[in-house]
C-alpha cells in the first residue's frame, strides 16, 4: 500500500509541475507580441516526500537571454528615430511544442495517479470481502 501512494505522491507533484509549466507558456504566448518581453523559463528539482517518496518541484523562474527581435515600425510609441524597437524573444512554435509536451506529461501523471487510486480501491474491495 506505501508504495501505491509513493506513486501517487509522485504523480500528483508532477501534474503541479506541468501545471505550472502551462502557466508560464500561456503568459509567453500572450506577450508574444510586446515589446522588450522575455521568454520565461522554469527547471524542475528533485525532492523528497513522505518517507522515500521522490517527486518534482518547481524551481526558478528563469528569462531568456536571447536577444530581443528587432522591429521595424516608425508609427510606434517606443521606436527609435531609427524607425527600430525592441520585440519580445518568444517563438511561437517553441512555445507551441513546449505546451503539447506539458500536456502530455500532465496526462501521463494523470493516468498514474488514476491507475494508482484505482489498485488501492481494488485493494479495499479485497480487505472488505
Amino acid at each position: 500500500m506505501s508504495d501505491l501512494l509513493t506513486s501517487m505522491v509522485a504523480a500528483s507533484s508532477g501534474m503541479e509541475a506541468q501545471s505550472s509549466r502551462l502557466r508560464l507558456v500561456s503568459e509567453n504566448l500572450a506577450n508574444v507580441d510586446t515589446p522588450g518581453f522575455r521568454r520565461k523559463t522554469i527547471s524542475f528539482e528533485e525532492v523528497h516526500r513522505q518517507g522515500d517518496a521522490r517527486a518534482v518541484a518547481t524551481g526558478k523562474i528563469f528569462l531568456s537571454e536571447a536577444e530581443l527581435e528587432r522591429v521595424y515600425d516608425p508609427a510606434h510609441p517606443m521606436a527609435g528615430e531609427d524607425g527600430f524597437h525592441d520585440g519580445s524573444n518568444v517563438d511561437l512554435m517553441i512555445e507551441i511544442a513546449d505546451a503539447r509536451e506539458a500536456r502530455r506529461t500532465y496526462e501521463a501523471n494523470l493516468r498514474m495517479f488514476d491507475q494508482s487510486r484505482g489498485m488501492i480501491n481494488g485493494l479495499f474491495d479485497l480487505l472488505r470481502r
